[in-house]
């Protein structure tokens, strides 16, 4: 469907007066693809289930969400929107906080408020997307860990009625993986558009600006929506997807590499605008868009991965915890840790 004139003024509008923390990161497009190519990457020993073309769909289509919940309501709006992005200053600085190193990076979001308000700010002025990605990991090594669990339980128990309940349970975690999944795309996503990882989302802004980079407003709008559209064709951005390479390394230590190099990119894109080759007919950008969105898609196959080999050796339950291992193993009954202890 085509905008009126009136509406694609209004939608402008919009987007130019937004604050950053709810400002878009990509926008439908961009989200889609990074969804669906990050799902299509995955590699063969992950679950076949997320690998289907209903899958992947899903996925693509819940890499929008978070978006779609913009304008729920104030608590719900404030709490959420700084979940988008991280303000870098160039000094490398979360928004006059912490430096942004894995050695420096508060431990947890509560020390991180901590420390931003030490410096004067807080976590929704700055956006916490770090914590966002990581929250999000986590959640799917434990939502991967049942499903390794129930799978397991599946092929050695014998009583009927817990047969039905297994069955039943793991067809509500695989599409809880799904959804999980998809909506925490959003936000690895977010973390391959630069200008959601620097202080200069919205134009340079007042800061220093000696190369005389713009500071239109709308520049943000138009290079993660229009021309993320216009350029971020499917099939140009798997192709630009990597083979997955092991990180061997805390879920803290890829992220915040990941988002260091996302922020690199905040000059070059700065550059290119002034170059003249923001623009869809450049191939300039067409390469830039592409890059980035590539990323997106990467960073989003190379975290499920991760969390999908962890999960081995994952637990459930408490008092104590049943591992992955002794249920494959037969050592041990995870009915209990399945349907309650009560």
């Amino acid at each position: 469907m085509r905008l009126s004139s009136s509406l694609k003024v209004l939608v402008l509008a919009a987007a130019l007066s937004a604050p950053a923390a709810s400002a878009l990161a990509w926008g439908s497009s961009g989200h889609r693809v990074v969804g669906v190519v990050g799902a299509a990457s995955l590699p063969s020993d992950v679950p076949a289930f997320l690998r289907t073309p209903a899958a992947i769909a899903a996925i693509g289509e819940y890499a929008r969400e978070p978006d779609r919940w913009k304008g729920s309501g104030k608590v719900h709006d404030t709490d959420r929107d700084a979940a988008h992005f991280l303000d870098i200053d160039d000094q490398g600085r979360m928004y006059g906080g912490p430096m942004f190193t894995v050695a420096t990076l508060p431990p947890t979001r509560a020390d991180y408020e901590k420390a931003l308000q030490a410096a004067g700010v807080d976590s929704w002025k700055a956006g916490y997307l770090p914590y966002a990605i990581i929250d999000g990991y986590q959640q799917l090594v434990k939502d991967f860990t049942y499903w390794r669990i129930l799978t397991a339980a599946l092929k050695i128990e014998k009583d009927p009625t817990r047969l039905a309940y297994y069955k039943a349970d793991l067809k509500r975690r695989e599409d809880l993986l799904v959804r999980d999944l998809g909506v925490w795309a959003h936000y690895v996503g977010d973390g391959s558009q630069p200008l959601h990882l620097s202080v200069h989302y919205n134009g340079w802004g007042d800061y220093p600006n000696p190369n005389g980079y713009t500071n239109a407003r709308s520049t943000h709008f138009q290079f993660e929506g229009p021309l993320a559209k216009a350029l971020g064709d499917e099939a140009s951005i798997k192709a630009l997807v990597p083979a997955y390479k092991a990180c061997d390394c805390s879920i803290e230590t890829r992220v915040v590499g990941y988002l260091t190099e996302t922020w690199k990119q905040t000059e070059p894109l700065y550059q290119l605008e002034k170059a003249g080759g923001m623009v869809e007919t450049d191939p300039r950008a067409k390469t830039f868009v592409q890059a980035r969105v590539a990323a997106g898609a990467t960073a989003l196959r190379d975290l499920v991965t991760d969390a999908w080999t962890a999960s081995a050796k994952g637990t459930i339950g408490y008092r104590p915890e049943t591992s992955v291992a002794d249920v494959e193993s037969g050592k041990v009954d995870p009915w209990f840790d399945l349907y309650g202890k009560d």
